[in-house]
């Protein structure tokens, strides 16, 4: 609802507190959720274009909803609290072991079913997020980063060397069991992207609904001026550690999501330093503070090598599986400092202004 005043539009708090204050958004938004939930289905069944092959699903999609989740629960501590962490990939690693141990039987406990399994594997990330999280009441910066690091070597080491996380198996792999929902065993590449995709969605909308609400305010008082905030009447201990707790459940949910639907079979090599640092490019490249940059940050990481990969291929260019790699590392490299450097805060940024830019046009004043 607007009222007029002055000569100028003016929007109610209720319009203004809105998920998508915006008509088109909201339109925008829709149609993109129909499209991901009954178009790209209806293309893989019907074998129309890349959405017919297997490798698509398996390869790029699966794998960027389910790292977008874990973006979005690392954006939530570094961008929306300012707490900066270096062990995303570890604590995906609880989150995948800890379900896997709930799926197929923790201690006196019987299997649990595969839904209840992911959340507690989620909320076992959690409880280890805030003991975690107690340093960043003392300190801040790259020594609270060296902390979380040491989390990510801890967790590396612990998985890797104690048996009880994988049921005993000599090899330190784990298979996952299959993925039983209420009866329904998901198999096929499309199942398991409508799986993610369920997933993905309702936690997307609960960390939006999060960072808009109170608890999001407190979170982004404290990253802007923890002092201030304090002074405010802003609790410091609840905000940090809260931020901790729902981040690390977003990765642990992510993490049995990626051990479970994606890879079937793992080791600790999967979610080792390597998958922490993917983490943080992506939410630095998507857009700190951004659910949506989160998702686009997973798209760049994700999408960049595998045109990479298809582009020669598909205009009849030989190229060898060496040049491609460096010639990733190299275009990967020089776009990341060029868009660091054009826009500091991603393509949720750009995103924005090119908004703003088609909402006014032609009449740009």
């Amino acid at each position: 609802m607007l009222y007029r005043e002055a000569g100028q539009f003016k929007a109610t708090y209720r319009a203004d507190m809105q998920m998508f204050p915006i008509r088109q958004d909201r339109i925008a938004y829709y149609a993109l959720l129909v499209f991901a939930f009954i178009g790209v289905p209806l293309l893989a069944h019907f074998q129309i274009g890349m959405f017919g092959r297997d490798y698509v699903f398996k390869a790029v999609l699966i794998p960027f909803l389910v790292l977008s989740l874990a973006a979005i629960g690392l954006n939530i501590l570094t961008g929306y609290c300012g707490q900066i962490s270096l062990g995303g990939g570890a604590f995906m690693a609880i989150g995948a072991y800890f379900g896997f141990k709930f799926a197929t039987g923790f201690g006196p406990l019987m299997a649990l079913p595969m839904v209840v399994s992911i959340l507690l594997g989620g909320l076992s990330a959690a409880v280890i997020g805030v003991l975690f999280g107690i340093p960043s009441l003392r300190i801040k910066g790259l020594y609270l980063a060296v902390a979380t690091l040491a989390a990510q070597f801890f967790f590396d080491w612990l998985f890797l060397r104690v048996k009880w996380f994988t049921n005993y198996e000599p090899s330190g792999s784990v298979s996952a069991p299959e993925l039983n929902f209420f009866g329904y065993i998901v198999k096929s590449p499309v199942e398991r992207y409508v799986l993610a995709l369920t997933f993905v969605t309702a936690f997307a909308l609960i960390a939006k609904n999060l960072v808009r609400g109170n608890l999001g305010r407190q979170w982004m008082a404290i990253r802007d001026m923890d002092i201030a905030a304090e002074i405010m009447g802003i609790r410091p201990l609840y905000a940090k550690l809260s931020a901790f707790a729902v981040s690390s459940f977003f990765c642990g949910v992510a993490g049995a999501l990626w051990a479970f639907v994606h890879l079937g079979s793992w080791e600790p090599l999967a979610f080792n330093i390597d998958r922490s640092n993917q983490l943080l490019f992506m939410i630095i490249i998507g857009g700190l503070g951004s659910i949506l940059g989160s998702f686009l940050g997973a798209a760049f990481i994700l999408l960049l090598p595998f045109f990479l990969n298809q582009v020669p291929s598909a205009l009849g260019l030989h190229i060898s599986v060496e040049t491609v790699t460096h010639l990733e590392f190299i275009i990967f490299g020089a776009l990341i400092c060029t868009l660091l450097i054009r826009e500091p805060h991603g393509f949720a940024k750009l995103w924005s202004l090119a908004k703003e830019k088609l909402r006014l046009w032609p009449f740009p004043y």
